[in-house]
């Protein structure tokens, strides 16, 4: 048996999407930037995509621009924050993605801002008093907080967040790269300045992705060569992608009671399923609170197999990702689960979920994991 338990790195593209995307491939080549009948049909499919993102998530239009992904729109918000918002602090936590804590990082060795880390609570979740008081301490600055963790799948109460920046006149910027497709989100109700997102998390295709920008931020180009999304981002756009994109975030929100129902049912059936078989089994994060209920970070007993888990995993069909937390002195390891301080001679793997996964695939992933972890003679 194959079993993919890796949704949170991507999903698998929903077929609906390739159908779309090769329809505008066959029929609409194009460019959206000229200005005869061939590059206003195709201009006509980029707008649209564009509007039904924006009515997805309760915003304007023109609060919407395309980008290769996360990552870009993630450097986008937080590099224009700092050269055109003449933000000088950053306050953002030690367990954000790497395509924010390497932008950050990488701007005060610039001597461009100054990092203000939130305190983590126990389980991983950031501590909203702590955020407050350093909010009250630096007015004005950027807080960049993702809004669920990607390795431990921790939610953030954004609308809480927000409000604590709309009262300290700073800027937002949320990383949605895990969320969105996953949970709704009323752009209108949420003081968000900057959000990012990726299409391949919620079955659409990769290199394509958008930043949400609120009216009322005014920054100049990122990517600077041409016209292109309203003057914000130079280069031809990825019309293709951009048109899965909005179907794959279209069908996303059609069926996401539904599916979210049928994820959730197999995580908690497997942490239920790993409690059985193991004593020891512990869950990284707020795995039965305020979570994603697409991932679980599972931290098993010691083992001499330890280093070896993912490997024999993915020998056995099966693919999931994770690791050990980082050791003291060693860049090599997960920061987020050495933030939490998950013992390094106890292994952790995420198990991430999605819609065309079943309860036969967490039986079989289970089984493996006993035989692989338990004493031949405990399975006896």
């Amino acid at each position: 048996m194959k079993v993919y338990f890796d949704n949170a790195a991507t999903t698998p593209i929903n077929k609906e999407v390739i159908y779309a995307m090769v329809k505008v491939m066959e029929e609409d080549f194009g460019n959206p930037s000229s200005t005869h009948s061939h590059g206003r049909k195709v201009k006509t499919l980029l707008e649209n995509a564009r509007k039904q993102v924006a009515s997805l998530l309760n915003c304007a239009p023109g609060e919407i621009f395309f980008t290769s992904g996360g990552t870009e729109a993630d450097n986008m918000a937080i590099r224009k924050s700092v050269e055109d918002l003449d933000v000088k602090h950053i306050i953002s936590s030690c367990i954000e993605h790497h395509a924010v804590s390497h932008t950050i990082e990488e701007l005060q060795k610039q001597g461009k801002v100054e990092i203000h880390l939130v305190d983590l609570m126990p389980d991983g979740h950031i501590n909203l008093t702590h955020l407050e008081s350093l909010l009250k301490q630096y007015p004005g600055a950027l807080v960049s907080l993702m809004h669920a963790n990607n390795e431990i799948g921790n939610l953030l109460d954004i609308d809480k967040v927000g409000n604590l920046c709309k009262e300290n006149k700073a800027y937002f910027h949320c990383d949605t790269v895990q969320t969105i497709g996953h949970y709704p989100l009323d752009l209108q109700k949420t003081n968000i300045t900057f959000l990012a997102c990726a299409a391949h998390k919620f079955n659409g295709p990769k290199g394509v992705g958008f930043i949400y920008i609120n009216n009322g931020t005014k920054i100049q180009p990122y990517i600077t060569g041409g016209a292109q999304e309203r003057n914000m981002r130079g280069g031809t756009e990825n019309v293709y992608g951009i048109v899965g994109l909005a179907k794959a975030l279209e069908l996303a929100y059609s069926n996401l009671d539904e599916e979210r129902t049928h994820i959730s049912e197999l995580k908690f059936y497997m942490m239920k399923q790993l409690q059985t078989n193991f004593e020891e089994i512990r869950f990284n994060g707020d795995a039965e609170g305020k979570c994603l209920y697409t991932v679980l970070n599972v931290n098993f007993p010691p083992s001499p197999i330890s280093e070896m888990i993912l490997f024999k995993l993915d020998i056995a069909g099966i693919s999931a990702s994770g690791g050990s937390a980082c050791s003291s002195g060693s860049n090599v390891g997960s920061h987020v689960l050495a933030a939490l301080k998950v013992p390094v001679d106890r292994p952790s793997v995420r198990f991430s979920f999605g819609k065309q996964n079943t309860k036969e695939e967490v039986d079989y992933v289970v089984g493996k994991l006993v035989e692989m972890l338990k004493p031949q003679t405990q399975q006896a």
